[in-house]
């Protein structure tokens, strides 16, 4: 079936003071929207509008040349927004505090702590020029930070990302998921998002990426 836009798991306003309601409703309602109509539109009569879209992505040499572009910014957009909002909680009912579990004792192994880890996010969110993502991914056994343009994801590979890896946490950079609140201060952003991270999700995702 074609892709379809997912019910965020709390109300719009759930975030704040972090993320404000009305950024929630118009990058969900409105952005994420529109990478799914137009990701289904580029997909229209080919197979893989049947496939997971995480296979999608991953699957962008089968696409037609024509068609490619599209899929892979909004096939993309929608992927990463999909587990973007699964992985925030409102703060003091999941989300915020520090990692606990096995993604805990991944992070202080891989970065030795996790203020260590939030310098790296800090870091590759101030890098990254434009519009993007910073990840948290887990690769050769352990965990490490990256960054991708616009809408690509670690599971696209790194000749078409330019990281690579399976991700178990993501932060939209791009100003649409902060402006109306932070404007052009994306370190505040980015350092008040901690306060939503639902560390029971990365967990849960940390644990299908490690078998």
């Amino acid at each position: 079936m074609p892709f379809v836009l997912p019910t965020l798991p709390y109300a719009t306003s759930a975030l704040e003071p972090h993320i404000d309601a009305t950024t929630m409703e118009i990058h969900h309602g409105k952005h994420h929207q529109a990478y799914v109509a137009n990701a289904n539109k580029a997909l229209e009569g080919n197979p893989l509008s049947e496939a997971d879209p995480a296979d999608v992505i991953q699957r962008l040499a089968d696409i037609p040349a024509d068609k490619v572009t599209a899929v892979r910014n909004n096939a993309g957009g929608h992927v990463n927004h999909s587990m973007f909002w699964s992985l925030m909680a409102p703060p003091g009912a999941g989300g915020g505090g520090a990692p606990t579990g096995a993604i805990e004792t991944a992070i202080r192994v891989s970065f030795g702590s996790f203020d260590a880890l939030k310098e790296k996010f800090a870091a590759a969110a101030a890098g990254r020029f434009g519009s993007g993502w910073v990840w948290l991914v887990v690769r050769g056994g352990g965990l490490e930070v990256c960054s991708t343009a616009n809408q690509d994801n670690p599971l696209m590979g790194r000749a078409v990302a330019g990281c690579e890896g399976v991700p178990v946490l993501g932060l939209d950079v791009w100003e649409h998921a902060y402006y109306l609140k932070y404007q052009n201060r994306r370190p505040d952003y980015v350092s008040a998002w901690w306060n939503v991270v639902n560390w029971s999700g990365v967990n849960d995702r940390y644990a299908r990426a490690t078998p």
